[in-house]
């Protein structure tokens, strides 16, 4: 009985065995591959320098390189691990073409012919307009032909390449005020300005002997007509980063200038529509000289100035009529004009409750209150203008026109109390908890939803360094990021040298830009289905999270692409987060862009389904041996004023014309008359004189074809301009034509090269 007890248990022993050893097996299998997973997440892809992510080997190319890898060959693994059937990748690559030279410094929102047709009434006609679906573009906006990296920062903001903005003229029509010179190959930035002689240093220390710029309490300014953003540029020593816009047609590319320096800028204008930033931005605003009529329109212009101006936040005025005593005769204007003119001014900011804080010698500065319980009981009793606006959103932001009413402030407790919330100093600012968040003004945010977005920034940034190793070496200056949700991208990059553009999409379900602003940083609303205001080639980084699944049934991504391509630098690198079959789409567009793109990982590994592009914009420049030259082409004599065309291309394409409009600014317009004469057919006027009296040299027969970019001469006929560099030709009479007068009364030939 005891040995058939003890069969069965001999039977179970071995069974047991065999299930352990089973067991012990899977477990270190599956602690292997644990293992294999986890070094795999830990050591990404990184673009190596021998691929072929940058064609130019003279540049600075921000190629990326293996971590923690000797072996080049399988540096390159990009590719995603993942299985998926919609791989919408066509056969063939739609190759785009590059456009023509003459639209590389296109701004198609910009653009002076198409503002023509709006009219000149407040400046209507320089604000956005953009072009329809039938005026858009399927081509690369290409580099000038000696394009060269730019110089890094802060060696940027006093040198940039010559050939990368070939434009002279304003290094002439600015030269007394010091504002740009041109030194050999490159220009060189002296700091100078309209009204700071001296250098921008010295006219910050000017301001800071007034107000505080080094406690960390001012972070955010606005800098209105800024020229070449000397006055942003100096700031940001002192840790004070400056949101600088200009018109597209006042000085020849200033905001240009302003972003090769590695200044923040935009093309902007101050006209009907309200600025496209949220209200209680900025922690100061400056205007130098910029001819911004702030006492007109009933203070409009002001008061849109004092919606974006933080409570407390300070107006600085420097340049007419402020000092007019001392500069009216400089100013060519009487003593009663300017003092009536700062009179308005004064007028207007009372009306707005502001304060004037101090004026001494150039400088005027205002104070905005820190709350409106003063400002609203005066319109009780005085029932003073301008009234309060209601029933007002006031961050809207984008094609909202001005109004003539005083943006509220958020309630308060008391007359100590500042609307909307303290701000922490600079730099604790940057990752305190923003007012509107803990005030519980945005939706879905709380603090610690605010906190968990700034760790997976912090996750993310680092995770991109591994990809990008000139991230943090400086090879990138100007970053934009094109939705920026809560501007935890921009926190994370706090330390490195860069400023980024922070775009919150103008549908967006959330508006957080007031939060940006409210941590420290600068940005402003963008619909991603319109061009940008910017000139091409001003950004070196492009980070896009999530942009394409917004925009991919509004309007067709193949144009948001391209745009990137226009905004980016040769060399410049864009990132693009979002799920793999909206970036399947992406590629297949990028593919034919000149991109070297791959895509890879998330950061929390393969298993994520959101996934990371990573693309680098090669190198190439237009090719100025392919360009048509137009110049000297003739007009078909039987062609007369009013005649159909017919088909006949009369344009002029004046690249040389260009370059001889600085030095002809020099001369009177009835001297300039001969050496713009192409053929005796002929008349050339650059668009920088238009606005000249008419002389009386200028012939007025049918036989003269004059050329003008506003219509001024319509008298002689119909001119109707197509854009920058380009002018049409008034049409002859039949019959011969006759020599200009005044051909040999030239007084100096400008040279072609300056």
């Amino acid at each position: 009985m005891a040995r058939d007890n003890g069969s069965p248990k001999i039977h179970q022993l071995d069974s047991t065995r065999w299930s352990v050893t089973y067991v012990l097996v899977v477990v270190a299998l599956c602690i292997t591959f644990y293992i294999l997973g986890a070094w795999q997440n830990t050591t990404p892809p990184a673009l190596d320098p021998t691929s072929n992510l940058a064609t130019n080997a003279g540049c600075d190319c921000p190629c990326l390189r293996p971590g923690g890898s000797s072996s080049t060959a399988a540096a390159l693994d990009f590719d995603a691990h993942h299985e998926s059937s919609l791989n919408e990748t066509p056969a063939t690559i739609d190759k785009f073409p590059p456009c023509d030279l003459n639209f590389s410094e296109y701004t198609p929102c910009h653009d002076r012919t198409r503002g023509r047709r709006f009219e000149r009434a407040m400046l209507v006609y320089r604000e956005r307009h953009c072009p329809g679906n039938d005026e858009l573009i399927r081509c690369l906006v290409p580099a000038p032909p000696k394009y060269k990296t730019p110089f890094k920062w802060p060696q940027s903001r006093d040198y940039a390449w010559y050939d990368n903005i070939p434009h002279k003229e304003l290094s002439i029509e600015k030269a007394v005020q010091n504002w740009i010179q041109v030194d050999g190959d490159r220009f060189r930035f002296p700091g100078g300005g309209t009204m700071f002689p001296r250098g921008a240093d010295a006219y910050i220390d000017d301001i800071n002997a007034l107000i505080s710029l080094t406690d960390g309490t001012i972070r955010t300014a606005i800098d209105t007509g800024c020229g070449v953003a000397s006055w942003g540029a100096y700031l940001l020593r002192r840790d004070i980063v400056t949101m600088s816009f200009a018109p597209r047609d006042t000085h020849e590319a200033q905001v240009q200038f302003a972003l090769e320096r590695g200044v923040p800028a935009m093309i902007g204008v101050m006209a009907t529509q309200r600025l496209p930033y949220p209200a209680r931005a900025f922690d100061m605003a400056h205007c130098s000289r910029c001819l911004i009529p702030w006492h007109a329109f009933d203070g409009l212009y002001l008061t849109e100035v004092d919606r974006v101006l933080r409570p407390g936040g300070f107006w600085i005025l420097s340049g007419p009529p402020i000092h007019w005593k001392k500069y009216y005769q400089g100013w060519e204007r009487t003593q009663e004009d300017l003092k009536n003119e700062q009179d308005s001014i004064e007028e207007v900011a009372k009306r707005l409750c502001w304060k004037k804080y101090i004026e001494k010698e150039d400088l005027a500065i205002w104070q905005k209150p820190f709350n409106h319980i003063e400002c609203i009981e005066s319109r009780r009793m005085y029932e003073t203008t301008p009234q309060i606006c209601k029933n007002d959103n006031a961050d809207a932001g984008w094609y909202k026109k001005m109004e003539a009413c005083i943006t509220p402030l958020p309630e308060v407790g008391g007359p100590d109390e500042v609307a909307g919330g303290v701000l922490e100093k600079w730099p604790e600012r940057a990752f305190a908890v923003p007012p509107r968040i803990s005030r519980g003004t945005i939706p879905g945010v709380d603090s610690r939803k605010f906190e968990e977005d700034n760790a997976m920034w912090k996750e993310r940034v680092t995770h991109y360094k591994r990809i990008i190793l000139p991230l943090p070496k400086g090879r990138y200056r100007n970053v934009m990021d094109m939705n920026a949700n809560l501007g935890g991208f921009a926190a994370a990059l706090v330390k490195y040298p860069v400023w980024v553009m922070n775009v919150v999409p103008a549908s967006s379900n959330r508006d957080t830009l007031g939060v940006i602003y409210e941590r420290g940083f600068i940005g402003t609303y963008q619909d991603w289905c319109e061009a940008f205001s910017t000139y091409p080639r001003t950004y070196d980084l492009i980070h896009a999270d999530g942009v394409f699944s917004i925009y991919q049934d509004r309007c067709d991504i193949t144009y948001i692409l391209l745009e990137m391509d226009r905004m980016l630098r040769p060399e410049g690198t864009v990132i693009i987060r979002d799920t793999v079959e909206v970036l399947t789409k992406v590629q297949a567009i990028t593919d034919g862009m000149r991109w070297n793109n791959q895509i890879i990982d998330h950061e929390s590994g393969p298993f994520n389904p959101e996934k990371i592009l990573v693309a680098v914009k090669t190198y190439w420049t237009a090719d100025p041996s392919t360009q048509q030259q137009k110049a000297l082409l003739d007009i078909p004599p039987h062609l007369s004023f009013g005649d159909d065309l017919d088909g006949h291309e009369l344009t002029l394409e004046l690249p040389l014309l260009r370059d001889r409009q600085a030095c002809m600014a020099e001369m009177p317009l009835p001297h300039l008359l001969p050496d713009l004469v192409l053929r005796p057919k002929v008349l050339l006027v650059p668009e920088a004189l238009i606005q000249q009296p008419l002389p009386s040299s200028l012939p007025h027969d049918d036989d003269a074809a004059a050329v003008l970019g506003d219509g001024s001469l319509a008298r002689l006929g119909t001119a109707e301009a197509l854009g920058e560099g380009r002018l049409d030709v008034l049409r002859r009479r039949r019959g011969a034509a006759k020599e200009p007068p005044g051909r040999g009364t030239r007084r100096r030939r400008c040279d072609p090269g300056g």
